[in-house]
Protein backbone atom coordinates (compact mmCIF):
# COMPACT_ATOMS: atom_id res chain seq x y z
CA UNK A 1 0.00 0.00 0.00
CA UNK A 2 1.29 3.38 -0.94
CA UNK A 3 1.14 5.73 1.72
CA UNK A 4 -1.16 8.80 1.03
CA UNK A 5 0.43 12.08 0.96
CA UNK A 6 -0.92 15.21 2.13
CA UNK A 7 -0.35 18.59 1.75
CA UNK A 8 0.15 21.65 4.39
CA UNK A 9 0.34 25.28 3.72
CA UNK A 10 1.37 27.24 6.37
CA UNK A 11 1.41 30.98 4.67
CA UNK A 12 -0.16 32.68 7.52
CA UNK A 13 1.75 30.96 10.12
CA UNK A 14 5.38 30.96 8.57
CA UNK A 15 4.70 34.16 7.23
CA UNK A 16 3.79 35.82 10.25
CA UNK A 17 7.46 36.02 11.23
CA UNK A 18 8.01 38.66 8.05
CA UNK A 19 4.54 40.71 8.50
CA UNK A 20 4.71 40.49 12.12
CA UNK A 21 1.55 38.84 11.86
CA UNK A 22 -0.16 41.66 9.94
CA UNK A 23 -1.47 40.07 6.70
CA UNK A 24 -4.91 41.99 6.88
CA UNK A 25 -8.58 40.64 7.05
CA UNK A 26 -8.53 40.47 3.15
CA UNK A 27 -5.40 38.36 3.05
CA UNK A 28 -6.07 36.25 5.93
CA UNK A 29 -9.74 35.32 4.44
CA UNK A 30 -8.56 35.01 0.55
CA UNK A 31 -5.91 32.93 1.46
CA UNK A 32 -7.56 30.73 3.57
CA UNK A 33 -10.08 30.18 0.77
CA UNK A 34 -7.33 29.72 -2.14
CA UNK A 35 -6.21 26.67 -0.11
CA UNK A 36 -9.10 25.35 0.24
CA UNK A 37 -10.24 25.80 -3.71
CA UNK A 38 -6.99 24.47 -4.37
CA UNK A 39 -7.86 21.43 -2.40
CA UNK A 40 -4.97 21.77 -0.14
CA UNK A 41 -5.16 19.27 2.24
CA UNK A 42 -4.31 21.00 6.12
CA UNK A 43 -4.20 24.84 6.56
CA UNK A 44 -2.34 26.36 8.90
CA UNK A 45 -3.69 29.62 9.79
CA UNK A 46 -1.50 31.33 12.37
CA UNK A 47 -0.55 30.93 16.10
CA UNK A 48 -2.07 30.84 19.07
CA UNK A 49 -0.51 33.35 21.61
CA UNK A 50 -1.08 34.88 25.26
CA UNK A 51 -2.72 38.08 24.37
CA UNK A 52 -5.73 39.22 22.73
CA UNK A 53 -6.64 38.95 19.29
CA UNK A 54 -5.84 41.91 16.59
CA UNK A 55 -8.01 42.31 13.95
CA UNK A 56 -5.77 41.33 10.28
CA UNK A 57 -3.26 39.98 12.28
CA UNK A 58 -3.04 35.90 12.67
CA UNK A 59 -1.98 35.76 16.05
CA UNK A 60 -5.13 34.65 17.87
CA UNK A 61 -6.26 34.25 21.65
CA UNK A 62 -8.34 31.70 21.06
CA UNK A 63 -10.09 29.60 18.06
CA UNK A 64 -13.18 31.58 17.75
CA UNK A 65 -10.95 34.54 17.32
CA UNK A 66 -10.59 33.06 13.48
CA UNK A 67 -14.26 32.31 12.56
CA UNK A 68 -14.13 35.91 11.40
CA UNK A 69 -12.11 35.07 8.07
CA UNK A 70 -13.33 31.66 7.62
CA UNK A 71 -15.72 32.47 3.91
CA UNK A 72 -16.98 28.75 4.51
CA UNK A 73 -15.50 25.95 5.50
CA UNK A 74 -14.59 23.13 3.54
CA UNK A 75 -15.15 19.67 5.23
CA UNK A 76 -11.98 18.05 3.04
CA UNK A 77 -9.80 20.52 4.64
CA UNK A 78 -8.50 20.10 7.86
CA UNK A 79 -7.90 23.69 9.84
CA UNK A 80 -4.83 23.76 12.43
CA UNK A 81 -2.50 26.76 13.97
CA UNK A 82 0.82 26.42 15.92
CA UNK A 83 1.85 26.74 19.75
CA UNK A 84 5.01 27.08 21.10
CA UNK A 85 5.25 24.34 23.67
CA UNK A 86 5.71 26.93 26.44
CA UNK A 87 4.04 29.99 25.24
CA UNK A 88 0.57 29.77 24.93
CA UNK A 89 -1.57 29.07 28.64
CA UNK A 90 -3.41 26.22 27.52
CA UNK A 91 -6.27 27.07 30.38
CA UNK A 92 -7.27 29.88 28.23
CA UNK A 93 -8.23 26.98 25.37
CA UNK A 94 -12.00 26.61 25.30
CA UNK A 95 -13.42 23.18 24.43
CA UNK A 96 -13.25 22.07 20.72
CA UNK A 97 -16.84 23.27 18.90
CA UNK A 98 -15.76 22.60 15.32
CA UNK A 99 -16.38 26.38 14.35
CA UNK A 100 -12.90 26.82 13.41
CA UNK A 101 -9.85 24.98 14.00
CA UNK A 102 -9.73 21.43 14.09
CA UNK A 103 -5.84 20.90 15.35
CA UNK A 104 -3.28 22.27 17.11
CA UNK A 105 0.72 22.15 16.15
CA UNK A 106 2.87 21.50 19.35
CA UNK A 107 6.05 22.77 18.42
CA UNK A 108 8.94 21.98 20.60
CA UNK A 109 12.85 22.46 20.78
CA UNK A 110 15.11 19.60 21.44
CA UNK A 111 15.20 17.30 24.61
CA UNK A 112 11.69 18.88 25.25
CA UNK A 113 9.51 16.16 23.71
CA UNK A 114 8.10 15.24 26.97
CA UNK A 115 7.10 18.59 28.03
CA UNK A 116 5.42 18.88 24.53
CA UNK A 117 3.58 16.44 24.86
CA UNK A 118 2.74 17.44 28.34
CA UNK A 119 1.24 20.43 26.53
CA UNK A 120 -0.56 18.28 23.67
CA UNK A 121 -1.93 16.43 26.48
CA UNK A 122 -4.07 19.10 27.44
CA UNK A 123 -5.02 19.99 24.43
CA UNK A 124 -6.34 16.65 23.66
CA UNK A 125 -8.51 16.70 26.53
CA UNK A 126 -10.04 19.61 25.23
CA UNK A 127 -11.47 17.71 21.95
CA UNK A 128 -9.07 19.51 19.11
CA UNK A 129 -6.52 16.76 17.21
CA UNK A 130 -2.35 16.91 18.26
CA UNK A 131 0.09 17.57 15.66
CA UNK A 132 3.80 17.49 16.79
CA UNK A 133 6.85 19.52 15.51
CA UNK A 134 9.76 18.65 16.58
CA UNK A 135 12.40 21.71 16.26
CA UNK A 136 15.93 20.62 14.92
CA UNK A 137 15.23 17.66 13.80
CA UNK A 138 19.07 17.46 12.99
CA UNK A 139 20.14 18.05 16.55
CA UNK A 140 18.84 14.24 17.15
CA UNK A 141 21.04 11.15 17.65
CA UNK A 142 19.73 8.06 16.37
CA UNK A 143 19.12 7.34 20.31
CA UNK A 144 17.38 10.24 20.88
CA UNK A 145 14.94 9.29 17.55
CA UNK A 146 14.10 6.02 19.13
CA UNK A 147 12.76 7.74 22.28
CA UNK A 148 11.19 10.48 20.72
CA UNK A 149 9.54 7.59 18.99
CA UNK A 150 8.71 5.86 21.95
CA UNK A 151 7.16 9.02 23.49
CA UNK A 152 5.11 9.32 20.63
CA UNK A 153 3.54 6.21 20.35
CA UNK A 154 2.03 6.45 24.00
CA UNK A 155 0.39 9.41 22.87
CA UNK A 156 -0.67 9.01 19.12
CA UNK A 157 -0.85 12.33 17.93
CA UNK A 158 -1.69 12.68 14.39
CA UNK A 159 1.48 13.45 13.23
CA UNK A 160 4.60 14.10 13.98
CA UNK A 161 7.58 16.32 11.49
CA UNK A 162 10.59 16.26 10.87
CA UNK A 163 12.02 19.89 11.31
CA UNK A 164 14.99 21.63 9.72
CA UNK A 165 15.07 24.58 11.81
CA UNK A 166 18.00 25.73 10.36
CA UNK A 167 18.11 24.75 6.64
CA UNK A 168 20.99 22.99 7.56
CA UNK A 169 20.13 19.37 6.59
CA UNK A 170 21.57 17.49 3.41
CA UNK A 171 20.26 14.46 1.65
CA UNK A 172 22.02 11.90 3.93
CA UNK A 173 20.80 13.76 7.17
CA UNK A 174 17.43 13.26 6.35
CA UNK A 175 17.45 9.93 4.79
CA UNK A 176 19.26 9.23 9.15
CA UNK A 177 15.91 10.69 10.35
CA UNK A 178 13.63 9.23 8.08
CA UNK A 179 15.11 5.63 8.35
CA UNK A 180 14.74 5.55 11.94
CA UNK A 181 11.46 7.44 12.84
CA UNK A 182 9.23 5.42 9.91
CA UNK A 183 10.97 2.37 11.92
CA UNK A 184 10.15 2.85 15.12
CA UNK A 185 7.18 5.11 14.65
CA UNK A 186 3.58 3.79 15.16
CA UNK A 187 2.05 3.31 11.16
CA UNK A 188 -0.91 4.93 12.63
CA UNK A 189 1.16 8.25 13.17
CA UNK A 190 1.30 10.47 10.01
CA UNK A 191 5.24 11.68 9.79
CA UNK A 192 5.72 15.16 8.30
CA UNK A 193 8.40 17.44 6.83
CA UNK A 194 9.26 21.36 7.88
CA UNK A 195 11.96 22.60 5.64
CA UNK A 196 13.96 25.92 5.24
CA UNK A 197 16.19 27.34 2.07
CA UNK A 198 19.39 28.42 3.72
CA UNK A 199 21.03 25.91 1.36
CA UNK A 200 18.56 25.98 -1.63
CA UNK A 201 17.34 22.46 -0.77
CA UNK A 202 13.42 22.71 0.31
CA UNK A 203 12.34 21.62 -2.53
CA UNK A 204 14.35 18.68 -3.33
CA UNK A 205 14.68 17.79 0.17
CA UNK A 206 11.02 17.47 0.17
CA UNK A 207 10.91 15.73 -3.19
CA UNK A 208 13.25 13.08 -0.90
CA UNK A 209 11.04 12.90 1.81
CA UNK A 210 8.32 11.93 -0.49
CA UNK A 211 10.37 9.08 -2.41
CA UNK A 212 11.89 7.61 1.08
CA UNK A 213 7.97 7.31 2.38
CA UNK A 214 6.75 6.43 -0.91
CA UNK A 215 6.10 2.65 -0.68
CA UNK A 216 5.55 3.16 2.96
CA UNK A 217 2.33 2.22 5.02
CA UNK A 218 2.32 5.60 6.52
CA UNK A 219 0.76 9.13 5.66
CA UNK A 220 2.80 11.90 5.07
CA UNK A 221 2.62 15.53 5.37
CA UNK A 222 4.67 18.66 3.47
CA UNK A 223 4.97 21.60 4.44
CA UNK A 224 4.94 24.61 2.00
CA UNK A 225 4.42 28.02 1.76
CA UNK A 226 3.08 30.28 -0.54
CA UNK A 227 6.31 31.52 -2.99
CA UNK A 228 8.20 30.01 0.10
CA UNK A 229 7.33 32.72 2.43
CA UNK A 230 8.97 32.38 5.86
CA UNK A 231 11.31 33.51 8.04
CA UNK A 232 14.89 34.09 6.91
CA UNK A 233 15.20 32.28 3.31
CA UNK A 234 11.73 31.09 3.94
CA UNK A 235 10.47 27.50 2.87
CA UNK A 236 9.29 24.91 0.44
CA UNK A 237 6.85 27.22 -2.04
CA UNK A 238 3.78 25.85 -2.41
CA UNK A 239 3.60 26.15 -6.02
CA UNK A 240 6.28 24.18 -6.36
CA UNK A 241 5.22 21.51 -4.15
CA UNK A 242 1.86 21.48 -6.00
CA UNK A 243 3.74 20.98 -9.75
CA UNK A 244 5.32 18.10 -8.41
CA UNK A 245 2.83 16.16 -6.72
CA UNK A 246 0.08 16.79 -9.81
CA UNK A 247 2.78 15.41 -12.57
CA UNK A 248 4.62 12.78 -10.77
CA UNK A 249 2.09 11.34 -8.45
CA UNK A 250 -1.39 12.83 -10.01
CA UNK A 251 -2.48 14.29 -6.77
CA UNK A 252 -5.15 16.65 -7.99
CA UNK A 253 -4.57 19.97 -6.54
CA UNK A 254 -5.77 23.22 -8.23
CA UNK A 255 -2.83 24.94 -9.14
CA UNK A 256 -5.09 27.91 -10.99
CA UNK A 257 -6.14 28.30 -7.44
CA UNK A 258 -2.76 28.33 -6.03
CA UNK A 259 -1.66 31.06 -8.86
CA UNK A 260 -4.65 32.86 -7.99
CA UNK A 261 -3.55 33.15 -4.33
CA UNK A 262 -0.36 34.18 -5.57
CA UNK A 263 -1.38 36.97 -7.78
CA UNK A 264 -4.18 38.42 -5.55
CA UNK A 265 -2.56 38.32 -2.45
CA UNK A 266 1.20 37.65 -2.30
CA UNK A 267 2.60 40.21 -4.75
CA UNK A 268 1.90 43.27 -2.29
CA UNK A 269 3.96 41.27 -0.26
CA UNK A 270 6.80 40.74 -2.19
CA UNK A 271 7.00 44.21 -2.76
CA UNK A 272 7.18 45.09 0.93
CA UNK A 273 9.30 42.65 3.13
CA UNK A 274 11.94 40.17 1.58
CA UNK A 275 12.43 36.61 2.55
CA UNK A 276 14.03 33.61 0.58
CA UNK A 277 17.94 32.35 0.03
CA UNK A 278 20.47 34.63 0.84
CA UNK A 279 24.13 34.41 1.43
CA UNK A 280 23.56 35.36 5.27
CA UNK A 281 21.35 32.70 5.32
CA UNK A 282 23.32 30.23 3.69
CA UNK A 283 25.79 30.85 6.64
CA UNK A 284 22.63 30.30 8.86
CA UNK A 285 21.95 26.80 7.33
CA UNK A 286 25.56 25.83 6.74
CA UNK A 287 26.56 26.43 10.89
CA UNK A 288 22.96 25.25 11.92
CA UNK A 289 22.18 28.89 13.52
CA UNK A 290 20.11 30.37 14.54
CA UNK A 291 18.22 33.05 12.28
CA UNK A 292 18.08 35.66 14.63
CA UNK A 293 21.50 35.67 14.81
CA UNK A 294 21.80 36.67 10.97
CA UNK A 295 19.49 39.19 11.53
CA UNK A 296 20.86 40.90 14.30
CA UNK A 297 24.25 40.96 12.56
CA UNK A 298 22.99 42.83 9.42
CA UNK A 299 20.52 45.19 11.28
CA UNK A 300 22.64 46.26 13.75
CA UNK A 301 26.46 46.16 12.42
CA UNK A 302 25.53 45.81 8.06
CA UNK A 303 28.29 42.77 8.17
CA UNK A 304 29.40 41.33 5.15
CA UNK A 305 29.49 37.83 4.38
CA UNK A 306 32.72 36.88 5.41
CA UNK A 307 32.98 38.20 8.65
CA UNK A 308 29.69 37.21 9.62
CA UNK A 309 31.11 33.44 8.70
CA UNK A 310 33.88 33.89 11.25
CA UNK A 311 31.49 35.60 13.90
CA UNK A 312 29.10 32.62 13.38
CA UNK A 313 32.08 29.82 13.37
CA UNK A 314 33.38 31.40 16.82
CA UNK A 315 29.99 30.79 18.73
CA UNK A 316 29.85 27.07 20.13
CA UNK A 317 27.45 25.30 18.26
CA UNK A 318 25.24 25.62 21.27
CA UNK A 319 25.48 28.87 21.22
CA UNK A 320 24.09 28.89 17.36
CA UNK A 321 21.30 27.43 17.85
CA UNK A 322 20.04 29.89 20.48
CA UNK A 323 20.48 33.65 20.35
CA UNK A 324 22.49 35.59 23.06
CA UNK A 325 22.90 39.17 21.32
CA UNK A 326 25.32 40.21 24.39
CA UNK A 327 27.09 37.60 23.42
CA UNK A 328 26.90 38.07 19.56
CA UNK A 329 27.85 41.84 19.97
CA UNK A 330 31.11 40.80 22.36
CA UNK A 331 32.25 38.67 19.40
CA UNK A 332 31.19 41.12 16.34
CA UNK A 333 33.55 43.65 18.35
CA UNK A 334 36.46 40.63 18.76
CA UNK A 335 35.91 40.45 14.98
CA UNK A 336 36.45 43.81 14.18
CA UNK A 337 38.96 44.51 16.77
CA UNK A 338 42.15 43.13 14.61
CA UNK A 339 44.48 45.08 17.26
CA UNK A 340 47.65 46.39 15.44
CA UNK A 341 50.71 48.64 16.46
CA UNK A 342 49.40 51.71 14.50
CA UNK A 343 51.36 54.62 16.43
CA UNK A 344 54.15 54.38 13.78
CA UNK A 345 51.29 54.79 11.43
CA UNK A 346 49.94 57.51 13.22
CA UNK A 347 53.18 59.68 13.39
CA UNK A 348 53.83 58.86 9.75
CA UNK A 349 50.19 60.28 8.38
CA UNK A 350 50.51 63.09 10.92
CA UNK A 351 53.30 64.29 9.31
CA UNK A 352 52.05 64.29 6.01
CA UNK A 353 48.63 65.59 6.76
CA UNK A 354 49.59 68.26 9.06
CA UNK A 355 49.39 72.00 7.62
CA UNK A 356 47.40 70.82 4.30
CA UNK A 357 44.04 71.35 4.00
CA UNK A 358 42.16 67.60 3.40
CA UNK A 359 39.77 66.95 0.76
CA UNK A 360 37.43 63.98 1.44
CA UNK A 361 35.74 62.72 -1.52
CA UNK A 362 32.72 60.20 -0.58
CA UNK A 363 30.79 58.14 -2.93
CA UNK A 364 27.67 60.37 -3.25
CA UNK A 365 26.35 61.49 -6.77
CA UNK A 366 27.47 65.07 -6.61
CA UNK A 367 30.82 64.08 -6.93
CA UNK A 368 29.90 63.29 -10.45
CA UNK A 369 27.42 66.36 -10.95
CA UNK A 370 29.69 68.56 -9.23
CA UNK A 371 32.89 67.26 -10.73
CA UNK A 372 34.53 70.65 -12.60
CA UNK A 373 33.41 72.33 -9.54
CA UNK A 374 35.78 69.76 -7.64
CA UNK A 375 38.49 69.43 -10.30
CA UNK A 376 38.75 73.36 -9.61
CA UNK A 377 39.30 73.59 -6.08
CA UNK A 378 41.32 70.89 -6.73
CA UNK A 379 43.61 73.10 -9.05
CA UNK A 380 43.31 75.85 -6.77
CA UNK A 381 43.73 74.78 -3.33
CA UNK A 382 46.35 71.66 -3.66
CA UNK A 383 44.71 69.68 -1.11
CA UNK A 384 45.42 66.02 -0.03
CA UNK A 385 42.57 64.14 -1.89
CA UNK A 386 41.02 61.30 -0.03
CA UNK A 387 38.57 58.43 -1.63
CA UNK A 388 36.10 57.07 1.34
CA UNK A 389 35.11 54.06 0.50
CA UNK A 390 35.18 53.84 -2.86
CA UNK A 391 36.97 54.68 -6.05
CA UNK A 392 35.43 57.12 -8.80
CA UNK A 393 38.04 56.89 -11.98
CA UNK A 394 37.40 60.28 -12.99
CA UNK A 395 39.82 60.94 -9.89
CA UNK A 396 43.38 61.42 -8.98
CA UNK A 397 43.77 60.67 -5.43
CA UNK A 398 46.53 60.44 -2.71
CA UNK A 399 45.03 57.82 -0.23
CA UNK A 400 41.87 55.40 -0.80
CA UNK A 401 40.47 55.01 2.99
CA UNK A 402 38.27 52.08 3.39
CA UNK A 403 36.01 51.23 6.53
CA UNK A 404 34.68 48.16 5.07
CA UNK A 405 36.14 44.86 3.20
CA UNK A 406 33.28 44.89 1.18
CA UNK A 407 34.18 47.97 -0.55
CA UNK A 408 37.84 47.34 -0.47
CA UNK A 409 37.37 44.08 -2.56
CA UNK A 410 35.11 45.97 -5.06
CA UNK A 411 37.50 48.82 -5.50
CA UNK A 412 40.44 46.57 -6.24
CA UNK A 413 38.19 44.06 -8.36
CA UNK A 414 36.70 47.14 -10.57
CA UNK A 415 39.62 49.13 -10.52
CA UNK A 416 42.39 47.38 -10.31
CA UNK A 417 45.33 49.67 -12.06
CA UNK A 418 43.79 53.01 -10.07
CA UNK A 419 43.59 50.94 -6.89
CA UNK A 420 47.27 49.14 -7.17
CA UNK A 421 49.03 52.64 -7.81
CA UNK A 422 47.26 54.22 -4.69
CA UNK A 423 48.49 54.86 -1.33
CA UNK A 424 45.60 53.15 0.91
CA UNK A 425 44.44 53.82 4.61
CA UNK A 426 42.51 50.74 6.34
CA UNK A 427 41.23 50.26 9.89
CA UNK A 428 42.13 46.80 11.20
CA UNK A 429 38.42 45.48 10.49
CA UNK A 430 39.21 45.60 6.71
CA UNK A 431 42.78 43.50 7.08
CA UNK A 432 45.26 43.46 10.49
CA UNK A 433 48.50 43.17 7.53
CA UNK A 434 48.96 45.61 5.82
CA UNK A 435 50.94 45.33 2.26
CA UNK A 436 53.39 47.90 1.10
CA UNK A 437 51.09 50.34 -0.11
CA UNK A 438 49.05 50.03 2.63
CA UNK A 439 48.99 51.72 5.87
CA UNK A 440 46.08 50.16 8.95
CA UNK A 441 44.76 51.91 11.52
CA UNK A 442 42.57 50.52 14.52
CA UNK A 443 39.42 50.10 14.00
CA UNK A 444 38.31 51.59 17.41
CA UNK A 445 40.33 54.63 17.11
CA UNK A 446 37.40 55.70 13.96
CA UNK A 447 34.57 54.79 16.18
CA UNK A 448 31.61 55.84 18.37
CA UNK A 449 29.54 53.57 19.60
CA UNK A 450 25.82 54.28 20.49
CA UNK A 451 23.60 54.32 17.40
CA UNK A 452 22.86 51.13 15.15
CA UNK A 453 25.08 52.35 12.04
CA UNK A 454 27.89 54.04 14.59
CA UNK A 455 30.45 52.90 11.53
CA UNK A 456 29.85 55.30 8.87
CA UNK A 457 32.50 55.57 6.49
CA UNK A 458 32.75 59.29 6.13
CA UNK A 459 32.76 59.97 9.65
CA UNK A 460 35.21 57.69 10.47
CA UNK A 461 37.45 59.05 7.98
CA UNK A 462 36.84 62.41 10.05
CA UNK A 463 37.93 60.93 13.55
CA UNK A 464 41.20 59.59 11.60
CA UNK A 465 41.38 62.99 10.19
CA UNK A 466 40.90 64.75 14.05
CA UNK A 467 43.49 62.34 15.32
CA UNK A 468 45.79 63.03 13.12
CA UNK A 469 45.90 66.64 13.88
CA UNK A 470 44.06 68.23 10.44
CA UNK A 471 42.84 71.59 10.51
CA UNK A 472 40.35 71.63 7.90
CA UNK A 473 38.60 68.94 6.13
CA UNK A 474 36.46 69.82 2.85
CA UNK A 475 34.07 67.49 2.22
CA UNK A 476 32.41 66.23 -1.69
CA UNK A 477 29.93 63.22 -1.68
CA UNK A 478 28.51 63.20 1.54
CA UNK A 479 25.26 63.61 0.12
CA UNK A 480 22.58 61.84 2.20
CA UNK A 481 20.27 58.81 0.82
CA UNK A 482 17.90 59.06 -1.38
CA UNK A 483 15.02 56.05 -1.35
CA UNK A 484 16.40 54.96 -4.50
CA UNK A 485 19.21 53.07 -4.02
CA UNK A 486 21.09 54.13 -7.37
CA UNK A 487 20.53 57.88 -7.10
CA UNK A 488 22.47 58.20 -4.06
CA UNK A 489 26.27 57.23 -5.49
CA UNK A 490 28.28 58.02 -8.38
CA UNK A 491 28.73 54.01 -8.95
CA UNK A 492 24.99 52.98 -8.94
CA UNK A 493 26.53 49.30 -8.22
CA UNK A 494 28.13 50.28 -5.40
CA UNK A 495 27.77 47.28 -2.87
CA UNK A 496 24.95 48.57 -0.36
CA UNK A 497 25.78 48.76 3.37
CA UNK A 498 22.41 49.42 4.33
CA UNK A 499 20.25 45.60 4.05
CA UNK A 500 17.23 47.10 5.48
CA UNK A 501 16.97 50.06 3.31
CA UNK A 502 15.71 52.09 5.80
CA UNK A 503 17.19 55.29 3.77
CA UNK A 504 15.10 57.88 5.84
CA UNK A 505 16.39 56.29 8.91
CA UNK A 506 19.90 55.91 7.84
CA UNK A 507 20.24 59.83 7.13
CA UNK A 508 18.48 60.77 9.98
CA UNK A 509 21.04 59.03 12.53
CA UNK A 510 24.42 59.92 10.67
CA UNK A 511 22.66 64.06 10.96
CA UNK A 512 23.14 62.48 14.45
CA UNK A 513 26.50 60.96 14.96
CA UNK A 514 27.96 64.04 12.80
CA UNK A 515 26.49 66.26 14.96
CA UNK A 516 27.60 64.49 18.03
CA UNK A 517 31.05 64.41 16.59
CA UNK A 518 31.47 67.89 15.63
CA UNK A 519 30.24 69.04 19.15
CA UNK A 520 32.81 66.98 20.43
CA UNK A 521 35.59 68.51 18.78
CA UNK A 522 34.62 71.71 18.95
CA UNK A 523 37.00 74.37 16.83
CA UNK A 524 39.63 72.13 17.00
CA UNK A 525 39.14 71.08 13.04
CA UNK A 526 36.97 73.00 10.37
CA UNK A 527 34.76 71.05 8.63
CA UNK A 528 33.83 72.45 5.17
CA UNK A 529 31.06 71.16 2.50
CA UNK A 530 31.77 71.71 -1.14
CA UNK A 531 29.01 69.96 -2.12
CA UNK A 532 25.56 69.92 -1.22
CA UNK A 533 24.63 67.82 1.33
CA UNK A 534 21.66 67.12 3.68
CA UNK A 535 24.17 67.38 6.50
CA UNK A 536 25.38 70.68 6.01
CA UNK A 537 23.00 72.44 8.34
CA UNK A 538 25.04 75.33 8.97
CA UNK A 539 25.01 76.60 5.28
CA UNK A 540 21.46 75.54 4.91
CA UNK A 541 20.82 78.00 7.86
CA UNK A 542 22.20 80.83 6.60
CA UNK A 543 20.52 80.64 3.33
Amino acid sequence: MESKIELLDCTLRDGAYITNSKFGTPAIKGIIKKMQDARVDIIECGWLKDKEHEVGSVFYHVPADLEQYFVEKSSSATYVVMIDWDRYNTDNLPPYDGKSIDAIRVVFPHGKHREGIEVGKKIRDKGYKVFFQAANTLAYSNEDLIDLAKCMNEFSPVSLSVVDTFGAMYSDDLERIVRVLDYELDTKIKLGFHSHNNQQLSFALSINFIELLQNSKRNIVIDSSLCGMGRGAGNATTELVVGYLNKKLNAGYDLDEVMDAIDLYMTEFQQKYSWGYSTPYFISGFYQCHVNNIAYLLNHHRTNAKDMRNIISSLSQSDRRKYDYDLLEEKYVENQNRIVDDEAVLHELRGIFHGRKILLLAPGKSIDSDFDKIQKFIAEERPIVVAVNAINPRYDYDYLFFAKSTRYDYASSVYPEQFSLTKKILLSNVKSTADSDECIVNFNRTIKRGWEHFDNATICCLRLMNKLDVAEVILAGFDGFKDDYGQSYADAALPSLNPSNNWHGLNEEIKSIFSDFKASIKNKMQIHFLTESIFDTETKGKN
